[in-house]
């Protein structure tokens, strides 16, 4: 069932995310305003394997938002005029140092389609080459390749809690590209 859509207006507008107000009509007929909130920037990262190491490249940092640390895969939003996969390269050696090549694209998704507009693109790349030190050492405390085996425990185990991560991670694993 569809749902009908009469307007829409900005409670709040930035370069990051607007949140909007929406006047939806479902299909029972009850009409009502719904939040949503809208970002304008898509985002993409990668799954970085090592295959000759069976290791993934993870950052370890900090999220302020929710006070948690956890491993993450090296991701972020795409600039104007970047395709998913520029992104994501652009964004694995500003945040970890390494350009992975050969990317293969895993899913693109919306992580929370009930209320957020963002769509999400992953990517697998098997092969990378060391290219320097981040150029953006804020990102993370810590750049590591940390063994499958370890970022099986880590899905599991709380190490690894940031959606795209999750995603990523989950899908290269059940369809045995990592």
């Amino acid at each position: 069932m569809r749902w009908t859509v009469h307007g829409e207006r900005y409670v709040y507008r930035s370069d990051w995310m607007s949140l909007a107000l929406v006047d939806v009509e479902i299909p029972d007929g009850r009409r009502f305003e719904h939040h949503v909130l809208r970002m304008p920037r898509e985002a993409a990262g990668t799954v970085v394997h090592d295959v000759d190491r069976d290791a993934v490249l993870l950052l370890w940092r900090h999220r302020f938002i929710t006070d948690r640390w956890g491993w993450e895969i090296p991701a972020g939003g795409l600039d104007e005029g970047e395709t998913p996969q520029q992104c994501a390269v652009r964004e694995a050696v500003e945040e970890a140092g390494w350009r992975p090549h050969g990317l293969e694209l895993l899913a693109s998704y919306n992580p929370m389609p009930g209320g957020v507009d963002q769509t999400f693109h992953l990517f697998l790349a098997e092969e990378a080459e060391r290219v320097g030190e981040p150029t953006d050492p804020g990102e993370s405390e810590r750049v590591e390749w940390v063994p499958v085996e370890t970022v099986q425990e880590a899905l599991v185990d709380g190490r690894i809690v940031e959606g795209m991560t999750l995603t990523g991670l989950s899908l290269a694993l059940a369809t045995e590209r990592i």
